[in-house]
């Protein structure tokens, strides 16, 4: 057997075999045992040569994926870490043991190598499992080890929903520069197979290579080797509980310019939905990281919102036009033929009685057909004639003025009145025609942001 010159240790306590198990491999295993570690130092390299490097490989399988902290950058899995390499002080010869190829012995009787995951964020820095080694014959050791490992990983947002993540599991020894021990990788791509599915993220691969970097504080180089772990989320369940719930409130905006003014509720409803997306930006605030990239749910959002306060405001400078009063000026010449005639016409905004395939009749036209003081005038003129003819001149001309000034009064009164009724109803109409074009307009603005984020996302 070969033996270094380290330093003894004190012996391990002797396994104790019942006597009723104590057959001819149980004693075989028992004196390999003792053989083995009756000089044997897990404190120095097991190397016969100090001056070559010891070969590690290490091969990494995921099982699962416990938490991605996208806030604090942090990655929890479950690995399980396979190792191996020779040590050149634990060979035998099967044949003087019963013909025993391997022993199972636990990890902390032999010397390891203190690989550890660089980029580690746990705070207590917990390393593997300690487990069992397989010993073979001719010096081989394989350990292997499950450990739930918190790693940090550089998390962009972008795209959030629909984003992916590289997160880079680099493991490599600590104090044994490249020199001393010569990491490898067994496989090009971490093991898959046990992979237990995760309900948010899906994984694409799992490549692995390995670097040799000289850090700054040593001369020596350094191998590791390097897991790059692509992920893709799962959208389904911000899709459904962020996403759509935004488009659906979003196009409540425009509706609000359907609102009839009289209602008082236009202003309330887009302060409401204001609201309601204020709240769905401070759901997704919450869960990602303060960084500057703003994700891409989040820009529709502030996207959004911004409409909504442009259409509120919209709303009370047409609510003002609408409740004009009548001491209003009339309508400007550009605004009844821009407004009134063009985008009327457009918009099919007409008057009760009328449609878009009828011809429209200027709005002037159909309020002066009743200022023609015939309702109020020819009345009283017939009375003023009948009562002339039924009495004599002298008797009845001091009534005759008299009622001709108070039918000259009524008949001017109703004259204003209906002014300003077609002057009020001119500005109404002018508010429900503004109402409808801003009502398309922020609809194809909802539908045009709406596509613009599905397209950047696929």
């Amino acid at each position: 057997l070969g033996r270094g010159p380290a330093a003894p240790r004190p012996l391990q306590p002797p396994l104790r075999v019942p006597p009723g198990c104590r057959g001819a491999q149980g004693r075989f295993a028992y004196k390999l045992l003792h053989d083995l570690f009756a000089n044997y130092s897990s404190a120095l390299r097991p190397v016969e040569d100090t001056d070559r490097a010891l070969n590690v490989t290490l091969q990494v399988t995921l099982s699962q994926i416990i938490d991605m902290d996208e806030r604090n950058q942090v990655l929890t899995s479950y690995l399980w870490v396979r190792q191996t390499w020779r040590d050149a002080h634990l060979i035998w010869d099967k044949d003087d043991y019963g013909g025993i190829d391997s022993i199972r012995i636990p990890s902390s009787y032999v010397w390891r190598p203190d690989i550890i995951l660089y980029n580690n964020a746990d705070e207590h820095f917990g390393g593997s499992m300690e487990t069992n080694v397989v010993l073979r014959s001719d010096g081989h050791i394989m350990w292997d080890s499950p450990a739930i490992t918190k790693s940090s990983c550089k998390v962009d947002v972008s795209y959030f929903p629909f984003d992916g993540q590289r997160c880079r599991l680099t493991f490599g020894s600590w104090t044994y520069n490249g020199n001393q021990i010569d990491l490898r990788n067994q496989l090009d791509t971490g093991d898959l197979t046990d992979f237990v599915e995760n309900v948010e993220w899906e994984v694409l691969g799992m490549p692995a290579t390995r670097n040799v970097i000289t850090y700054g504080c040593c001369s020596e180089p350094y191998p590791d080797v390097t897991y790059t772990l692509l992920l893709r989320r799962r959208a389904s369940f911000y899709i459904f509980n962020l996403l759509l719930p935004c488009i659906m409130v979003s196009f409540l905006a425009p509706l609000g310019f359907y609102l009839p003014a009289d209602s008082g509720e236009k202003v309330s409803l887009g302060v409401t939905v204001l609201l309601a997306l204020t709240v769905f930006q401070l759901l997704v605030a919450e869960s990602m990281p303060p960084s500057e990239s703003v994700p891409l749910i989040g820009k529709y959002y502030i996207a959004t919102m911004t409409m909504i306060t442009a259409s509120t405001a919209l709303t009370i400078f047409i609510m003002n036009v609408h409740h004009c009063g009548p001491g209003a000026r009339p309508v400007p010449p550009w605004a009844r033929r821009l407004i009134l005639h063009h985008m009327a016409r457009l918009c099919c905004v007409y008057e009760v009685g009328e449609s878009c395939k009828s011809p429209q009749r200027a709005l002037g036209g159909q309020a002066g057909g009743g200022d023609a003081g015939g309702p109020g005038e020819s009345p009283g003129e017939g009375q003023v004639g009948t009562e002339a003819g039924g009495c004599p001149w002298d008797h009845c001309l001091c009534h005759h003025d008299a009622l001709l000034r108070n039918v000259g009064y009524i008949a001017s009164c109703f004259r204003r009145h209906r002014a300003n009724q077609r002057r009020t109803g001119e500005w109404k109409k002018v508010a429900k025609v503004m109402d409808r074009f801003f009502m398309w307009v922020f609809f194809l603005m909802v539908f045009l942001m709406s596509v613009l984020v599905l397209g950047n996302a696929a």
